[in-house]
């Protein structure tokens, strides 16, 4: 019994001898920690209401600024203050030891931007959710927005802000926003790039030139999606007989140069599979698709498999399915109050914000299941040849936000490039050879507006489109493809490169069809040689981003008969 006692009484001068050893030693850092002589290493967060932060030497001199959310460590405890009273603390950064303004840190990664308003400073869609599925509204150039929120920083800059907008609650791309007034009002290189534009006003009713957005866009290149630096593509379009025939595609194109394809997704009256996302938006699509998904997959993995780079197109503001579903999202004809009928079909509207969606959650889904490399756009446009219809006012082009074609269209293709950059994908828009004229077209295409915006530009002067005797040339110019086309490019789409801070790939469509009987009399053959002048035109002027062949039918004994076009090199 005297044992156990002698024992616990060991037991109890132990502890109590660690319990009075921690106690003097918390006093004596409790003391030196108020008198800032305890040195820390705990983690910290650079914050800011802008995208950067300034570091200070001990002399309070600026010399350095890092992105805001970088991590540094505190060095001591004890506050330094400037002559003017300003708080700073000592930091460490990169192995550097540095002041900083004790308001530019916290120890929560949570609420690292501080802004509470941002400016747009380009015009810009309000998402309701960061899935980017539906638009609910437009922030528009110089208008302040209240922070709610963000979802992350990107080398200190929020990729998407929450934000209020009125009644309005929704999300912004924070490349769109700046962080006062000024700026949000300005032009990028004002002189150089919006006056220019700016003094070619609005001669056809489509918008005015300066009144689009030319700050410069990144054009992303994706590591894990290469492009080819040049492309040499053949269309397939996505009716059964040819997507069932793809292994003879194939065949053909390994005899040649052809490191691509272009395949139809959705064409006007010809969905090329029946994707969820047309069941979803557009039953009658879906209903008419020419191949089951299972079909069409199998064909595009084919492709990739043999190792072509794959272009899904898509057809945009010229289905008739889509506005037979949706009347309330087409061009109307006041008339009826139903759809407008132009070139024997509908249009959905491209004010329409839900119309925008329907086309990039179809692509989405298709680069998800089928990995396309690139979405090309076509028919991002209006209906042309409807000045008449306008001015005597039997269209409704159901414009809600007052917006300007031109505009419309380059929102759109901004708002694409936006969703579908997050899948690692190009994206390309398709353009008539007039865009590159000096003015926006009655179509709302405006060559320098496209091209600043998406990753490739792809005109189509096919050389039976121009007229007949087009800039004054004495015989039809479709007998003369390379001087058609050579003039077309160097007097214009090779000019309209040059007039934005960051222009898309130019990779062109090349007419590889005979030109029909109502353009000439007995038709006008192009063959290997036609095919290949216009290539030339191309390349010499500096458009050399490639080509591909637009042949509707898409006709493998077409292609045959060209194949020594197809094999050549057009890179120097």
């Amino acid at each position: 019994m005297a044992n156990t006692n002698k024992k616990n009484y060991k037991v109890a001068n132990i502890i109590l001898t660690i319990l009075i050893v921690l106690g003097i030693s918390f006093l004596i850092y409790f003391v030196m920690n108020k008198k800032g002589m305890v040195k820390t290493e705990k983690e910290y967060y650079l914050k800011s209401n802008i995208t950067t932060v300034n570091l200070y030497d001990e002399n309070f001199k600026n010399i350095k600024s890092v992105n805001r959310g970088e991590k540094v460590k505190i060095k001591d405890s004890k506050e330094i203050k400037d002559k003017d009273g300003k708080i700073y603390e000592k930091i460490e950064y990169e192995d550097k030891e540095y002041l900083v303004l004790k308001d530019n840190l916290t120890d929560s990664n949570k609420k690292l931007a501080t802004e509470e308003s941002i400016f747009v400073r380009t015009p810009a869609s309000i998402l309701q959710g960061k899935d980017g599925k539906k638009i609910i509204g437009l922030a528009k150039k110089g208008e302040e927005l209240k922070v709610l929120g963000y979802d992350k920083l990107i080398n200190g800059k929020v990729n998407l802000y929450q934000v209020k907008y009125g009644d309005i609650v929704g999300y912004v791309y924070g490349k769109y926003m700046v962080f006062d007034q000024d700026s949000a009002n300005a032009f990028y290189e004002k002189e150089k790039y919006h006056d220019l534009h700016a003094t070619r006003g609005d001669t056809l009713g489509a918008g005015n030139a300066g009144n689009l957005d030319y700050y410069p866009v990144e054009k992303p290149k994706f590591e894990d999606n290469k492009m080819p630096d040049v492309v040499y593509a053949l269309y397939l379009n996505g009716g059964k007989d040819v997507i069932s025939r793809v292994d003879e595609y194939i065949e053909f194109a390994k005899e040649t140069n052809i490191n691509s394809f272009v395949v139809d997704i959705k064409d006007n009256e010809a969905p090329a599979y029946d994707s969820d996302v047309m069941k979803e938006y557009s039953p009658t699509n879906f209903a008419k698709a020419a191949n089951t998904e299972e079909e069409y997959k199998v064909a595009i993995k084919k492709l990739k498999d043999a190792g072509f780079y794959v272009i899904g197109r898509i057809t945009v503001f010229k289905d008739k399915f889509y506005a037979t579903d949706h009347p309330e999202n087409a061009i109307m004809d006041t008339r009826t109050g139903g759809p407008f009928l132009h070139s024997n079909t509908y249009w959905p509207s491209p004010f329409k914000r839900d119309v925008w969606t329907f086309n990039v959650e179809l692509a989405k889904d298709a680069v998800t299941k089928m990995g396309f490399n690139e979405i090309q756009f076509d028919y991002v446009r209006f209906p042309d040849r409807v000045l008449e219809y306008e001015k005597q006012g039997l269209m409704d082009f159901r414009n809600d936000y007052g917006e300007e074609k031109a505009q419309a269209i380059q929102r759109f293709l901004m708002y694409a490039c936006d969703e579908l950059h997050k899948l690692n994908v190009y994206v390309s828009a398709d353009v008539f050879g007039e865009s590159a004229h000096k003015y926006v077209t009655a179509y709302g295409q405006y060559w320098a507006a496209i091209s600043n915006v998406v990753d490739v530009i792809s005109a189509m002067p096919y050389p039976d489109h121009f007229s007949k005797y087009e800039y004054g040339f004495k015989e039809p110019v479709w007998t003369k493809p390379y001087d058609i086309l050579n003039y077309w490019a160097s007097n214009y789409a090779a000019l309209r490169q040059t007039e934005i801070p960051t222009p898309a790939i130019a990779r062109t469509w090349v007419q590889t069809y005979d030109v029909p009987n109502y353009k000439q009399s007995g038709g006008f053959v192009y063959g290997a040689s036609q095919v290949d002048e216009q290539i030339r035109a191309l390349f010499d002027n500096g458009l050399n981003g490639g080509y591909m062949t637009w042949n509707a039918t898409s006709s493998l004994d077409k292609y045959r008969s060209q194949i020594e076009t197809y094999k050549k090199e057009y890179r120097k």
